[in-house]
């Protein structure tokens, strides 16, 4: 399927209770994560959030000048913004909104995230500055003037991508087998008090985007919770399936297009196919 698609893809899809039953495909090979990395972040937010530290209700102003670039949210627009940290991590995870994302990092602390990943078993998990820093990179690998002129570079088929873009010891990177083991624990209640993660469960579910994951599961009684991650020629999601029994599957799919165009349909689509593929195989084999 990934062949097909004309895709590198890997794999991690498992029961969520039984997470000896999975399917994997490079499941514990390191790769860029792009804005999945926003799920960690939640998370640890939602530590801070239970143990005093942060006020969710804590209002953060951000000015139009200085925000993280980004094709959704608070970076589209022109006056100063003006909510609460709980809002934030809402506008992150569910239009992954960049500045959102970018302000949360700031209050929680990338070693704080780090320290998390760390408490919870995730050791290959690398999150640094966030998408900040990736892009930061990014210009410096290209050498390009700007973010645009940038990620312009690396989706241009005629032109080389440098060799350092897509890897994973210099940005935001984890393995599809430690995002499938985060959502595990959100989901048995394990990676922070009840209540915090069932706010990341219902957060996770406001996500829209139907063209990865969710297009792989299209009935009205079936529910996905997801992130998605893009950064050049990559595209993931990572998320939980819950069929109409109410029984979950972890499901996370990272995935690297041949070609570095904007919009591949295909490349989007094989993330929910190859998802489903695995869990009717694990369904199947019960």
């Amino acid at each position: 399927m990934f062949d097909d698609a004309g895709v590198r893809g890997w794999l991690h899809v498992a029961e969520l209770r039984r997470p000896a039953a999975r399917i994997t495909v490079d499941a514990d090979e390191a790769v860029l994560m792009g804005s999945v990395y926003k799920v960690p972040l939640m998370v640890a937010y939602c530590r801070q959030v239970d143990a005093g530290t942060l006020d969710p209700r804590h209002r953060v102003t951000l000015p139009p000048g200085d925000r993280l670039p980004g094709p959704t949210g608070i970076s589209l627009l022109q006056d100063e913004v003006s909510m609460s940290l709980r809002d934030l991590v809402v506008m992150m995870m569910s239009v992954s909104d960049n500045a959102a994302a970018d302000a949360v990092l700031r209050h929680v602390g990338s070693r704080a995230v780090e320290a998390t990943c760390r408490s919870l078993g995730l050791l290959r998990t690398r999150i640094g500055g966030g998408a900040a820093d990736t892009l930061r990179r990014l210009v410096a690998e290209t050498g390009a003037e700007s973010v645009d002129a940038a990620m312009a570079r690396i989706t241009d088929n005629d032109r080389a991508v440098p060799p350092g873009v897509y890897d994973p010891a210099w940005a935001t990177s984890t393995t599809p087998a430690e995002m499938a083991h985060l959502l595990r624990v959100i989901w048995l209640d394990e990676a922070a008090s009840p209540d915090s993660c069932a706010f990341m469960r219902r957060t996770m579910g406001l996500q829209p985007w139907q063209h990865r994951l969710a297009s792989g599961f299209p009935y009205d009684d079936v529910a996905v919770y997801g992130k998605t991650g893009t950064f050049g020629a990559m595209r993931h999601e990572a998320g939980v399936v819950q069929l109409a029994d109410g029984r979950l599957y972890t499901a996370v799919v990272f995935t690297q297009a041949a070609r570095a165009d904007r919009r591949l349909p295909r490349a989007d689509a094989v993330v929910g196919e190859a998802a489903r593929a695995a869990v009717e195989h694990l369904r199947g084999a019960e």
